[in-house]
């Protein structure tokens, strides 16, 4: 089952999602006081709708959470490259600060995937997520959700 992390005593207020893991063993890995937040256990189906960017929580009521559909176009290259900027940005912090963390490796990995990619091989405009680009070109795909 994955979970959503929320800000904690925010029900019905947009924009507070925080994190999110795909199992019970991610959830243990995040770098939070668990009690600080509200922890919301959902549906994989869910999960992965929103980590290839086909909807996003926006919010929650009590143990629900409320999504909304998203739709993804990059008409440019130099729209994506704004939001892998983002991405790198994101990931870099982790990086820096947690060397010996359980999940390095793979958000190193991740990391340099970004950097590595060529954004003429792409055609525009991406009417997808760059995670969902990744999933079909069989190459790892994460969301900054998932950061630990």
């Amino acid at each position: 089952m994955a979970y959503f992390i929320f800000s904690k005593d925010s029900d019905n207020v947009y924009g507070t999602i925080y994190r999110m893991v795909e199992n019970q063993s991610d959830l243990e890995k995040l770098n939070i006081n668990q009690s600080n937040y509200k922890i919301i256990e959902d549906s994989q189906s869910n999960f992965d709708d929103v980590k290839y960017g086909i909807k996003h929580p926006i919010k929650y009521n009590q143990n629900t959470i409320i999504y909304e559909n998203n739709s993804i176009s990059f008409q440019k290259k130099e729209q994506l490259s704004q939001l892998i900027d983002n991405l790198k940005l994101a990931i870099k912090q982790f990086l820096d600060n947690n060397k010996n963390h359980v999940s390095f490796n793979i958000w190193n990995n991740y990391y340099n995937q970004l950097l590595g990619l060529n954004l003429d091989n792409i055609t525009y405009p991406l009417n997808k997520s760059l995670e969902q680009h990744f999933k079909d070109q069989n190459q790892l795909s994460l969301n900054t959700l998932q950061l630990p």
